[in-house]
């Protein structure tokens, strides 16, 4: 069994080992405890990496030895910080899904909460009475509608006149109007001057013409 293995199984508390486990924001907490520790972890590695190669490059060929060594232990971080960024992206996971299995949890518990709830509210209901509550409120409309119908219907109005003698009464007033607007027209008036009398020569002309007549009669 691994060290990781052992730590999860038994790194609980004694009261969450009453409880028959830990809860999920136990198992939150620890695990990222656990992701900030790695992560300092890996600063100190790869501190110790930039180490290890400004030493070998010191060295260089004039203490091959030593270049070597620094080398040799700079390897074995890399490995060691490879190996811990494999941990970490497993324990993201590991969170993650923790995380949406205890939303999950919740969710689901609320909607359980809100089923009761409405099955609280739905026992003091009866349908058949919720259907007689319908079929009475139906009918009222209905009556309110026939109601609103016979208020605005105009046809009891007016019932007792005849139509005829009311259009022979408008035909007399029309006719009224017409012979007072006739009386109301003014003819144009006799001009008071006397006509123009006819100039000299044509009086002249048809004195001529009146004794020729009398003297064509004569001689006849």
């Amino acid at each position: 069994m691994s060290k990781i293995s052992k730590f999860f199984k038994g790194g609980g508390s004694a009261a969450s080992k009453g409880r028959g486990g830990p809860s999920p924001q136990e198992a939150l907490a620890r695990l990222r405890e656990t992701e900030e520790m790695l992560s300092k972890k890996q600063e100190y590695l790869e501190m110790r990496i930039e180490r290890e190669l400004a030493a070998a490059r010191q060295h260089g060929t004039r203490n091959k030895r030593a270049a070597l060594q620094a080398l040799k232990r700079k390897k074995r971080y890399e490995k060691q910080l490879s190996q811990i960024d494999g941990t970490l992206s497993t324990i993201e996971f590991q969170r993650e899904a923790l995380e949406n299995s205890h939303t999950n949890t919740e969710v689901l518990k609320n909607m359980g909460y809100a089923a009761q709830a409405m099955k609280k509210v739905h026992e003091n209901m009866d349908l058949n009475k919720i259907d007689d509550l319908m079929q009475d409120i139906t009918e009222q409309q209905d009556v309110a509608q026939e109601i609103s119908d016979a208020i605005s219907n105009r046809a009891a109005f007016g019932d007792e006149f005849d139509e005829d003698e009311l259009m022979a009464e408008l035909e007399e007033l029309e006719q009224e109007e017409l012979n007072k607007g006739m009386k109301d027209v003014r003819l144009p008036s006799v001009p008071s001057t006397s006509l123009p009398s006819r100039p000299a020569s044509t009086r002249k002309r048809a004195e001529d013409e009146d004794e020729m007549k009398q003297l064509a009669a004569w001689a006849s």
